[in-house]
């Protein structure tokens, strides 16, 4: 069984946990060490979680296997981006899951869950960034008709940034 709840404050060492170990996952590799370690230090901090988590904009769920947490959403209403004509589209910041629950839908349902939320609040559609060499994720964005339309780079550290395409999906 399947469910997913708003998190809040108290569920930041969830977060933190399930946050570190995808993103190590995905990105890991993308980078030097130290470029790791310094963007691990910046952003995966319980201080850091607490204060997004605190944030007003941000709208952060987990998706619960059972009684295990298997991933978390970041989501941000109203947030335009350059490539986007409309200025009311989502920006979907981060969808995490853990390598121990792929291949059991949760990524697509926690993505529909948050589109859904999205429509609710008259959005016209939900966009990303996802790093260029991550073609699992850029599959399967893909696969739910999101389309190419920008360019950005994301910043590792003071050093090292990795290229993303901005993805976007019209409602």
């Amino acid at each position: 069984m399947t469910s997913i709840i708003r998190a809040t404050v108290e569920h930041s060492s969830q977060i933190l946990q399930i946050g570190k170990e995808a993103w190590l996952d995905a990105h890991g590799h993308s980078a030097p060490k130290e470029d790791i370690d310094q963007y691990l230090r910046k952003s995966y901090t319980e201080e850091a979680i607490k204060a997004e988590l605190l944030d007003k904009n941000n709208i952060y769920h987990i998706i619960y296997y059972g009684n295990e947490a298997a991933g978390f959403s970041k989501i941000v209403l109203n947030k335009p981006n350059s490539n986007i004509a409309p200025q009311n589209v989502t920006l979907l910041d981060r969808i995490y899951l853990l390598n121990a629950f792929r291949g059991k839908n949760l990524g697509a349902k926690l993505f529909d869950f948050n589109v859904n939320l999205s429509k609710h609040n008259s959005q016209a559609g939900i966009w990303l960034a996802v790093w260029i060499e991550n073609e699992k994720a850029i599959g399967f964005y893909a696969k739910l008709g999101f389309e190419k339309v920008g360019k950005y780079d994301f910043p590792i550290s003071e050093t090292h940034v990795n290229p993303n395409h901005i993805m976007f999906l019209r409602f």
